[in-house]
């Protein structure tokens, strides 16, 4: 088992409350696993990806329980994370486009990158060449400022730099919602080679675009509103999902081959709820087609079929 995360619940610290961003996490991911975390805007993903490697403010951690390869991770305690960072546990950030320093060359961004965890860029110049070269880049680079690097270069170069000391776990947060179409793709196969290489073990590929992780996820996890609603093998929630919530995500989704006049898209009426005081049990069931009375009691993310776990009383009648 690579990740094991047990009623991880993160908070926002604001001057109104605390803003239940994520609110009782529980899943696993097993060794070579790429799942893809998918939901709406503002649903906790992002939330749930930093809180495995660091919790800056306002971001408070509640509880929560945190395992990785065997080992638990102190994510309450930032200086005691920094030994796992980079090494263990590693991260492409949203907007990682704009992540490098501006006013370093890639090579001496690197090597300072390197030196703050007690390795010296000698060690790894090389892998760190051929690594570049994986990827469609040539070593030019290294003298390169990231100004004069494309959208896609950078990207790739970032993907590169996370992933050079072969990180177990490897969250990456929104790595295609800046590429033209082409790119998206191409980033996307990168995280397979980087697993099916031994770079990483596994991978969190956290997206708002359901069709990027059908192509290349092995299980998909939808959040709701700071709460886990589904998780299950990509095929199980494409095609026969047992959260009413992942049925109407998918269902927005358009049709290769389908025109307008043919199946018009249908989004999900509402919005979410707020999360600085949250609606007592299901927080989706004020935009349910099929919620009923028990939906105010809140649902327990549970087993509903062969590794298939559901937040849904009426799993069954998705």
């Amino acid at each position: 088992m690579s990740l094991q995360v047990e009623n991880l619940r993160v908070h926002y610290q604001t001057l109104d409350g605390r803003v239940k961003a994520l609110d009782g996490a529980t899943f696993s991911i097993e060794d070579g696993e790429i799942m893809g975390l998918a939901g709406e805007s503002g649903c906790g993903k992002t939330t749930l990806g930093t809180s495995l490697i660091r919790l800056a403010p306002p971001m408070t951690y509640i509880e929560g329980k945190v395992v990785l390869d065997n080992t638990e991770l102190p994510v309450w305690d930032d200086r005691a994370m920094r030994k796992f960072r980079y090494s263990e546990i590693s991260v492409i950030p949203q907007y990682a486009m704009s992540a490098m320093n501006p006013t370093r060359k890639i090579g001496k961004m690197t090597a300072e990158l390197l030196k703050a965890r007690g390795i010296r860029y000698s060690d790894v110049e090389h892998e760190f060449k051929q690594r570049l070269e994986l990827v469609g880049l040539s070593d030019d680079v290294l003298g390169m400022y990231p100004i004069e690097l494309s959208g896609g270069m950078k990207q790739r170069a970032v993907m590169v730099l996370s992933t050079l000391l072969n990180p177990s776990l490897l969250v990456a947060d929104e790595i295609t919602s800046a590429l033209d179409v082409s790119s998206q793709r191409a980033v996307a196969e990168m995280l397979t080679e980087f697993r099916d290489r031994g770079w990483v073990k596994s991978v969190i590929f956290i997206t708002h675009d359901v069709s990027v992780l059908a192509q290349i996820a092995d299980s998909i996890m939808i959040m709701y509103a700071g709460k886990l609603a589904e998780k299950a093998p990509t095929g199980s929630v494409i095609s026969a999902p047992k959260h009413p919530y992942s049925k109407l995500l998918i269902e927005s989704l358009p049709e290769m081959g389908v025109r307008h006049a043919e199946r018009e898209l249908a989004g999900i009426p509402g919005k979410p709820p707020g999360l600085l005081h949250p609606p007592e049990g299901c927080r989706f069931r004020d935009r349910c087609p099929i919620a009923f009375e028990r939906c105010h009691e809140q649902p327990p993310f549970a087993e509903v079929a062969a590794n298939h776990m559901s937040a849904c009383w009426r799993a069954e009648e998705v």
